[in-house]
């Protein structure tokens, strides 16, 4: 074999050698492949953030409601599933999202955007804090057996908004609105589980009146 052929022998078996163990590192999938990979792929975001936004207020969940399935999502689910006599897998399949209070497949994917408007469209000229308190009460409807529980539900049920009403719900969100939904979907609720408010100002119904004030921000009384 002259070196020439040697060199090209030589070359030849490297490039199968490396062209091997490449095609190997990226064939082979980890052992260690987490079942969050498995859930996210499962659920919408919007029905990651509604997992988030639950576990958070049960205490679970200490994270950022971001529609993410990572870890902290993960061993979360694993706490509420110990707790309630579930599979520990940390996977929200049928039985989990059934104790959680939710049906798969059913969450859409503009609740941030639906949750502003109402806040744009209730709260706008209100201070920051009074407009993340009406996304609050919004998600504390959602949570309670009292009302629809999704926040389209909650939002469009019949006669409970003034703004769906006369329209105003319609109206685009400004920044402020948007800032105000995340920081209720992320658990800030300034009202301590209100679920009314009310202007005393404008208020013609004599029921409201009946419920016990809990807060008062800016023009608004938040009740239950």
């Amino acid at each position: 074999m002259t070196k020439f052929s040697k060199i090209i022998y030589l070359s030849l078996a490297l490039f199968a050698f490396l062209s091997s163990g490449f095609l190997f590192a990226f064939s082979e999938v980890p052992a260690n492949m987490s079942s969050e990979l498995v859930a996210e792929a499962a659920l919408s975001t919007s029905e990651i953030q509604t997992v988030q936004t639950k576990l958070k207020r049960w205490g679970y969940y200490t994270g950022s409601v971001d529609g993410i399935y990572g870890p902290k999502t993960t061993s979360a689910v694993k706490s509420f599933q110990k707790k309630n006599g579930l599979t520990v897998d940390g996977i929200v399949g049928s039985k989990t999202a059934a104790a959680l209070g939710m049906t798969l497949g059913t969450q859409t994917n503009n609740d941030l955007y639906l949750l502003a408007k109402c806040i744009h469209a209730e709260a706008r000229g209100e201070p920051y804090v009074g407009q993340v308190a009406i996304g609050a009460v919004i998600l504390n409807r959602v949570e309670s057996p009292s009302f629809p529980n999704t926040i389209a539900g909650v939002i469009y049920q019949p006669y409970a908004f003034t703004a769906v009403s006369d329209g105003q719900i319609n109206l685009e969100p400004n920044e402020s609105a948007y800032n105000a939904a995340r920081d209720a979907l992320n658990g800030w609720d300034p009202t301590y589980g209100a679920l009314y408010y009310y202007n005393p100002n404008t208020a013609t119904s004599s029921w409201i009146w009946s419920r016990q004030i809990v807060v008062t921000i800016g023009k608004h009384n938040f009740a239950i």
